[in-house]
């Protein structure tokens, strides 16, 4: 039976939830806004499968990828509208094309992070682009199982551990599945992003979010948020969401100690943003987005020598150190503590205490990061 004692050991994938034969688990918000499991001692018949899924119980050795790339979709407007360089809309196309399912995360109509799947090249465009919070993975493990079983090829693209719990979840490959981690820093509490959103705008009055508005820039690009009668768009140095969520703040424990990390998800590719392109591999670089891509399996290498789209090999050891949180874990600030404690005190006026940083102190953060 699942129990949490210590909450940096939860990654919140819910796979224990889907996968428990009696239902008795449930998700429960705590005081930061995460889910946590608590099972229902008097209906667990013990049969230990909800710890047989968890990804933190059943960690995978670290690997290096089969191959590294830069890459970059040939459509501008697809690319535009992507995070980087548009990769998973080609890998997501084609799946589709091939009377596959796509799974990846969207915002729901309250603009909360959720999980779904689309048949659709239209429905791709919900999952375009990054959510800095964390989604919520619901039924889709699943779902992605019921269509594995009737033979349709399915896509499930999520962070590093929601990976990994799909794989624990399924308990067997699927030849006709394709796994995609997103490489992040961590993932953000939902409660600060909904409380955040009504300092902004009553969530039935936003037409649009971009959390990250790449419009002028990739590197310095923004969160955009388009309302009825109030709008913003600001610099994520300036913005107070993503300086919680910059600055480590507001992440969930686990990340701090991420178990899916350096290849342990078991995922077919890696997506990544390319940061170091200019200095590695010049000539994919124009700061309207590259992908940095890593085929982790044959069966990944093979389905990304199948796309129709611009790619260099790129050297996996000289590309990490520009985007450390491949391998390495987010590393708890000790100003994490207060931070919550004034949150429990004052509510999301906490953010306003964040103070704006400015340009080259930024860079100078950053540098030291990947340093």
């Amino acid at each position: 039976m699942i129990t949490i004692t210590d909450k940096h050991r939860c990654c919140g994938c819910e796979a224990c939830v889907q996968r428990c034969p009696k239902q008795c688990i449930l998700f429960v918000e705590d005081n930061e806004g995460f889910l946590y499991p608590t099972p229902d001692v008097s209906v667990c018949i013990e049969c230990g499968l909800c710890e047989k899924v968890c990804p933190v119980l059943n960690q995978g050795d670290p690997k290096h990828p089969l191959n590294a790339y830069a890459a970059i979709n040939q459509d501008d407007d697809i690319r535009a509208m992507s995070s980087s360089g548009g990769i998973f809309t080609s890998m997501a196309e084609k799946i589709i094309e091939d009377g596959g399912i796509v799974f990846g995360a969207r915002f729901n109509d309250k603009w909360e992070v959720e999980h779904h799947y689309t048949e659709t090249h239209e429905g791709l465009q919900e999952f375009r682009k990054s959510k800095y919070v964390q989604s919520r993975i619901g039924e889709t493990y699943i779902l992605a199982e019921n269509f594995l079983k009737q033979g349709r090829k399915v896509l499930f693209s999520g962070t590093s551990c929601q990976i990994a719990g799909l794989n624990y979840f399924l308990r067997k490959p699927y030849d006709n599945l394709l796994t995609i981690d997103v490489v992040c820093h961590g993932v953000a509490s939902p409660k600060i992003w909904r409380e955040y959103l009504h300092t902004v705008s009553p969530v039935e009055d936003i037409h649009q979010i971009s959390m990250k508005d790449k419009a002028i820039s990739w590197r310095g690009y923004k969160l955009t948020i388009t309302g009825k009668n109030n709008s913003i768009s600001e610099k994520v140095s300036q913005n107070k969401y993503m300086l919680s969520y910059s600055q480590n703040l507001s992440l969930r424990p686990s990340c701090y100690q991420c178990p899916a990390k350096a290849g342990k998800s078991c995922s077919d590719v890696t997506l990544a943003d390319y940061w170091g392109v200019e200095k590695l591999i010049p000539e994919m670089n124009d700061d309207r987005g590259t992908s940095f891509v890593c085929a982790n399996t044959s069966k990944g290498e093979f389905f990304l020598k199948s796309l129709s789209v611009k790619m260099m090999k790129a050297d996996y050891a000289s590309s990490v150190p520009f985007n450390a949180c491949i391998e390495r874990s987010t590393i708890e600030p000790a100003a994490r503590t207060a931070f919550w404690e004034s949150y429990q005190n004052n509510g999301i006026a906490v953010l306003q205490s964040l103070k704006p940083i400015r340009a080259n102190i930024f860079k100078r953060i950053i540098r030291r990061i990947v340093k």
